[in-house]
């Protein structure tokens, strides 16, 4: 018989009991068990709806990285090479100075296969380095993984707009509504302007 995932919420984390794995869901432990030695990172956009049971495939899963120095890039660029292959940049130098450095993601993915992969890139914009500080710890087997918070997830995934988009930022507010920030939800939405769709949608 197979249990029904369950979700455990704290104001530090939030542990996720009897999932049944996905190969999205290994593939994202698998590469963040590496990632946790070298970097401090968050997941972000669509994959987050997905870890919390959201029916839904996706052929990516975004990460935004503290911005590392070159010798602790390419030690994780090392040691990442044994499983995992960037499809995007030949050698650690274009990766890191030609691609990072510019503020161009690159593309991790195991190796000999293309889908899915990881879109990797260091912090662009002032929200991008506000996630990285308030980011949401999330245990399942025994892993840890870091995701956006809840409430800005919420607010950009409207703020993309798509119909899948919506039904992410759906799915994230009816789990979570009970547990999340109104007021820091209300002031994303304020931000991004996405106070008509939040109301529209998800109300």
């Amino acid at each position: 018989m197979i249990k029904k995932m369950e979700l455990e919420y704290s104001k530090n984390e939030i542990l996720i009991k009897n999932k049944n794995l996905s190969s999205l869901d290994k593939f994202a432990i698998d590469f963040t068990s590496i990632l946790n030695r070298y970097a401090k990172y968050v997941i972000v956009s669509g994959y987050v709806a997905i870890l919390f049971g959201r029916n839904r495939t996706s052929e990516d899963i975004d990460i935004i990285v503290e911005k590392i120095s070159f010798n602790k890039f390419n030690s994780f660029w090392v040691e990442s090479s044994k499983h995992f292959e960037c499809i995007n940049a030949n050698t650690v130098k274009t990766a890191y100075q030609e691609y990072l450095s510019s503020g161009v993601a690159i593309r991790f993915s195991k190796k000999n296969s293309f889908i899915p992969n990881i879109e990797f890139k260091f912090p662009k914009v002032e929200l991008d380095s506000w996630t990285l500080k308030n980011r949401k710890k999330v245990k399942i087997n025994n892993h840890q993984l870091f995701i956006s918070p809840l409430e800005l997830q919420i607010s950009y995934k409207l703020f993309l707009g798509s119909e899948k988009d919506i039904e992410d930022a759906r799915h994230t507010y009816r789990l979570f509504q009970d547990k999340i920030d109104i007021d820091l939800l209300d002031e994303f939405n304020k931000k991004l302007k996405t106070d008509e769709l939040f109301n529209r949608y998800l109300k």
